[in-house]
């Protein structure tokens, strides 16, 4: 890891005799902060330890020594260092005088998040959690570097304090080519957010302690449109954001559920229950338990079903040994009710194998074994050594001529997009495609245009083997529908006058056809030849995602209005420009 720490600049604001007792302190490189107090002996604090700077308490001069060479207070009673990290925090009397300072070391740590890297770079919206003082910010600071720089995505973040990217107006080298929207006081922060969306076309948004209602309701709207988000919140652990009526949106909301008699019984449960509301804002959790051991929820929406039914999830632990090398480890959940495990066993059964099986591989018996038992050990190890040298089968290609004379099918590899929204466009619309996992026996490649940008080696070997690469601009139904038929040379530009719904289904019910029927009629008889906009009822967060993509099949711009569980979309014409915005 790299470090900068700017520690010469916070030492400047320091009275002399302070500033000299840090400087001849053994572990001042390792400085966490310095809290001057009025009338008490100033302190300076390391990891583990807090050491008295002098014998002389702290004087009102020293105080205002400070305050002159800090940057503006304000409304949350914190200032900076021009083009520094570092965070002066006042406390002040019932007269609105500063009688106290801390004044926290900010330092930029590159190479923090090699713990979470895949889960940056998968485009889900991530939650980071933790007590103060283990490194959130910090970690937040290198995700937006990362996302911008290495990944070239459009990266906003929203810096209520400048705690991320330092104090002034230019923002510090740290945060790379992120840009900064600095907010006037915090209690304006969800207006900021929701204005970098309308504003800047960001693909992320990076927002450091989301503690009210309305920054959670703003963060559910910004998730909603498509745009990944990286934040910070208050609390330790998930369980406390289940139980914080004002951050639970964040996991889904919790809402109380009567259950009928027959149910109950089933479930061996109380008539009322609670269950999870609506889908999690952030897709991933992690849980800051220390600097370098972090507990990764991939799925949310599982973790918290799980602790509503009373269970125990067992999310695997990250940790960095000695050497720099990543360690997974899980914990070892207590015993599950025996409804829980009834009804939810599948929550508990591990995604992946363990033990030997982790590895993939067999280890080979040792040729003294078989010497010694012989005959059917020796015909067994014989066969086992045989298994490690079978070739895998050849995959010809079939080729049939198209009506142009072209060869069909199109052998595609797929990058970065999911193999099942492809399967079902190809299936429902009786394509020519077929998908293989053979990169250097692909006619094409399709992959997700931001994967593509990220991926040198990929690009080398398209372009070695001269194999032509189809952008696709996001993981939907709509755009890798016109991705497909740009492949095989179909008119991409005209849109039916018909949509086939079941591109859009995810389950097939009837509430889900009867949702999206009510879109393409919508569509199809007002917003497309009478050029107004259209309100549809009110449906769950999933059933409206499957209406954004009809209606993005139509090339419209649609919105989603009103809190829930009346929230429900609207469609607007091409000419139209949508605003979002937060009832």
């Amino acid at each position: 890891m790299q470090i900068i720490d700017d520690l010469n600049k916070l030492l400047e604001i320091l009275p002399s005799t302070i500033r000299a007792k840090i400087k001849e302190h053994p572990q001042h490189d390792n400085l966490i902060e310095v809290v001057m107090d009025l009338g008490r002996l100033p302190e300076a604090r390391f990891p583990g330890k807090v050491s008295y700077l002098g014998d002389v308490p702290v004087s009102a001069k020293d105080l205002n020594y400070s305050i002159e060479r800090v940057g503006h207070f304000g409304g949350d009673n914190r200032a900076g260092i021009e083009r520094t990290l570092h965070r002066i925090s006042a406390i002040r009397n019932r007269s609105g005088e500063i009688i106290g300072l801390t004044c926290r070391m900010g330092r930029a740590v590159f190479g923090t998040i090699t713990l979470i890297q895949d889960l940056v770079e998968t485009g889900k919206s991530l939650l980071m959690l933790g007590r103060p003082g283990v490194g959130k910010t910090t970690v937040l600071r290198e995700i937006a570097r990362v996302l911008a720089d290495d990944l070239h995505r459009r990266v906003v973040i929203i810096d209520t304090s400048n705690e991320i990217a330092g104090d002034g107006d230019i923002p510090h080298p740290a945060i790379g080519r992120a840009r900064r929207m600095q907010v006037a006081s915090p209690e304006l922060q969800h207006r900021v957010m929701i204005e970098a969306v309308e504003n800047h076309m960001p693909e992320v948004i990076v927002i450091d302690e989301i503690g009210t209602e309305l920054e959670a309701l703003a963060a559910r709207t910004i998730a909603e449109r498509g745009v990944q988000l990286v934040g910070t919140a208050h609390g330790n652990r998930i369980e406390n954001l289940i139980k914080n009526p004002t951050l639970s949106d964040l996991v889904g909301g919790i809402q109380a559920v009567i259950l009928g008699d027959e149910e109950a019984r089933r479930r061996s449960s109380q008539k009322t229950i609670l269950e999870r509301k609506a889908p999690p804002t952030f897709e991933i959790a992690v849980e800051m338990l220390e600097c370098q051991r972090w507990v990764i929820h991939e799925d949310v929406s599982q973790t918290v079903d799980l602790l509503l039914r009373g269970g125990k999830p067992n999310p695997p632990i990250r940790t960095v040994d000695n050497y720099g090398r990543i360690q997974i480890t899980k914990e070892t959940p207590d015993k599950p009710s025996n409804n829980v495990l009834r009804s939810h066993a599948f929550l508990e059964t591990p995604e992946h194998p363990v033990g030997w099986r982790a590895s993939g591989k067999i280890s080979p018996v040792a040729p003294f074994l078989s010497e010694q038992k012989g005959g059917l050990a020796s015909e067994f190890d014989r066969l086992l050594d045989a298994s490690w040298h079978q070739p895998e089968p050849t995959n010809h290609k079939v080729r049939t001529p198209g009506p142009n004379g072209e060869d069909w099918p199109v052998y595609i590899y797929p990058y970065g997009i999911g193999r099942s929204q492809i399967e079902q466009v190809i299936e429902i619309l009786n394509l020519p495609i077929v998908l293989t996992k053979d990169l250097h026996g692909a006619d094409v490649v399709v992959a997700l245009r931001s994967h593509v940008k990220n991926q040198s080696k990929l690009r080398q070997i398209v372009n070695i083997r001269q194999i032509p690469i189809h952008e696709v601009k996001s993981n939907t139904i709509p755009q890798i529908t016109r991705t497909l038929q740009r492949i095989l040379g179909m008119d991409q530009l005209r849109i039916p006058e018909t949509a086939d719904l079941r591109l859009f289904t995810r389950g097939g019910n009837d509430d889900e056809l009867e949702a999206l029927e009510e879109a393409r009629l919508a569509v199809e008889q007002i917003v497309l030849p009478k050029r107004q906009p259209v309100e549809l009822l009110p449906r769950s967060p999933k059933v409206r995602k499957m209406q954004h993509e009809l209606v993005e099949h139509y090339r419209l711009q649609s919105d989603s209005l009103g809190e829930e569980p009346n929230r429900r979309l609207r469609i607007y014409p091409a000419s139209v420009q949508l605003k979002y915005s937060v009832e």
